[in-house]
């Protein structure tokens, strides 16, 4: 998709500009001005995944302002969802477990009960974010081999997305199983980390239309690419059977998963068809190759001049320097024009094997 097609209209963009400030609290972890100058840590909400799927995400709902999110979702849908495809799902979405699988089924339904949105629609709002980011992933080792990823979020409908962005920790029996940031009322990650096993964030590769693949992951069951993302977390042991699990697993469109483990050499940019890995490219700090950049183009090919993020990223690592490699550093890489651009939404930073340092920015 082209960003002149991703871009909402002028009209929603000057309505959002004019919303009320969202009424949000902020609950679990710190969240506030840590880095004015980078942006605010989005609210961090702790989800339990203990609880039955339709009742997981309410008390999170309960922290935002019912009106704005309505008002929020539905114009997600109506600047990118064709009026055919929202005639099609119609009569799916009263049968819709046949097609999803849980607990994405249950926890969409939850939230649409919750906030007065028809099945239909909340199916639209997840799978029409699963095909509209651009975005900017950085996997690096350090001289001690220390993995470090970063991920720059691009997206349209940033005057509103980066009021419903959210750093979730997810809980099973008491403990963080996995964290994630995503959107209020999105049920996939494009972003997130399993705690001392492995880190991992999607970018985007354009291949046809989103409606298209949509109809795909209903008609084949196919798995959207933020659910896997999520499932991978939630369920891989380690960072070789996630790597495995996101190479192998039939997803709904083409994308590319950047994953990072705990171990040296433990990073890797798996190019993905729907089917199948097109290309498996680790580090190889031996020969020097101490990090990979990956955007929204395949590796092997040059970036279109109208959006070279992937330039301007190699340099500044180059400049950083393996010795100098860390959070700190990688956050400022992620911000160098255009690598941090007007799309950006958020910019996160992570280590599995400092799971604690986990820190996402919502970017000025």
């Amino acid at each position: 998709m082209s960003w002149a097609a991703a871009r909402p209209g002028w009209r929603q963009l000057a309505l959002f500009l004019a919303l009320p400030p969202l009424l949000l609290l902020r609950t679990g972890g710190a969240a506030g001005p840590a880095n004015p100058a980078a942006g605010l840590a989005p609210p961090r909400f702790n989800v339990s995944l203990d609880e039955a799927a339709t009742q997981r995400w309410l008390p999170v709902l309960r922290h935002f302002d019912p009106g704005f999110l309505r008002t929020a979702l539905n114009t997600v849908i109506e600047e990118t969802v064709p009026s055919w495809v929202h005639e099609v799902l119609t009569p799916v979405a009263a049968e819709m477990d046949r097609f999803l699988p849980q607990p994405f089924e249950g926890e969409i339904r939850g939230m649409c009960d919750a906030l007065g949105l028809s099945v239909g629609d909340g199916i639209l709002i997840n799978l029409a974010y699963e095909f509209s980011a651009f975005c900017t992933s950085i996997i690096a080792q350090d001289v001690s081999g220390n993995i470090y990823h970063g991920r720059n979020l691009d997206y349209a409908f940033g005057s509103f997305l980066k009021k419903l962005t959210i750093d979730v920790q997810y809980l099973k029996n008491g403990q963080i199983a996995y964290t994630g940031t995503t959107f209020v009322g999105y049920v996939g990650l494009w972003t997130g980390q399993s705690p001392q096993k492995f880190t991992i964030s999607g970018d985007e590769r354009d291949k046809g239309f989103w409606w298209e693949n949509a109809v795909a992951a209903l008609l084949r069951k196919n798995c959207p690419v933020s659910w896997l993302l999520r499932n991978t977390l939630e369920e891989a042991e380690n960072f070789e059977a996630a790597v495995i699990k996101l190479a192998k697993t039939p997803i709904v469109a083409d994308v590319y998963y950047i994953v990072g483990g705990v171990s040296p050499k433990e990073g890797v940019v798996i190019t993905r068809n729907r089917q199948s890995p097109a290309d498996i490219w680790p580090l190889d700090p031996t020969n020097g190759e101490w990090f990979r950049v990956e955007t929204n183009y395949d590796h092997w090919k040059p970036v279109p001049q109208w959006d070279d993020r992937r330039t301007p990223a190699i340099k500044a690592l180059n400049a950083t320097g393996q010795g100098n490699i860390n959070l700190d550093t990688l956050f400022k890489v992620l911000s160098v024009i255009p690598v941090l651009n007007n799309f950006t939404i958020y910019t996160t930073v992570m280590s599995a094997a400092k799971p604690d340092k986990y820190m996402t920015y919502i970017r000025n």
